[in-house]
C-alpha cells in the first residue's frame, strides 16, 4: 500500500512502469525521489540532482516527460531526481547472435518448465540494453539515500 509510505524512491528502468510508479507516489503524501537514466555514462562528476521538469541532457528525462504529456499522465506535484547530463556515443554494433557463442537461446531440448520457452529462440526477441558501469549506478543509488537522509535530517534540524 504506498499510501502507507514516507518515501519513495524510483529506480525502475520501464518507461511504462516508471510512468506508473511516478503518478501512482505524486499522487500521495510520499515525497518521491527518482532515478533518470545512468546508462552510458562514466563521468561521476557529471551527476547531478534536479526537478524532474528542469533534468536536462537526460534521454530518459526527456522520453519520460514526452510520454506524460502525450498520454495526458502528468505527476501530481514536482519531485526530485538523480541524472547526468553525460552524453557518450553508444558505439555498441547491433549483431546477429543467435547460433553463435553470445546466443541467449536454451542450449537444450528438454527441461523442466513449459517446453515452448525452452525451445523459443530468444535473440531476436531481446532489446537492446546500453551498458552502465558499476560505480555510477552506486553513486545514483547513494545519492537518493542521502536525499531522503536529508529530507528526514532537515526536519529534526528546523
Amino acid at each position: 500500500n504506498i499510501e502507507s509510505y514516507d518515501y519513495v524512491i524510483d529506480a525502475i528502468d520501464s518507461l511504462s512502469n516508471k510512468i506508473h510508479l511516478i503518478n501512482t507516489a505524486t499522487k500521495t503524501n510520499a515525497k518521491l525521489f527518482s532515478s533518470m537514466g545512468s546508462s552510458l555514462k562514466i563521468d561521476p562528476t557529471r551527476i547531478q540532482v534536479a526537478k524532474f521538469w528542469d533534468v536536462k541532457g537526460c534521454p530518459l528525462a526527456s522520453r519520460l516527460r514526452k510520454s506524460m504529456r502525450r498520454w495526458n499522465h502528468l505527476p501530481s506535484k514536482e519531485f526530485l531526481c538523480v541524472y547526468s547530463d553525460e552524453i557518450i556515443e553508444n558505439k555498441g554494433v547491433e549483431t546477429q547472435t543467435c547460433g553463435s557463442s553470445a546466443c541467449l537461446c536454451p542450449k537444450s531440448n528438454t527441461g523442466p518448465g513449459n517446453q515452448e520457452l525452452i525451445n523459443h529462440e530468444w535473440c531476436s526477441h531481446k532489446a537492446v540494453i546500453n551498458g552502465t558501469t558499476s560505480h555510477i549506478t552506486a553513486i545514483f543509488g547513494f545519492t537518493l539515500a542521502g536525499l531522503v537522509i536529508k529530507d528526514i535530517s532537515s526536519g529534526y534540524y528546523n
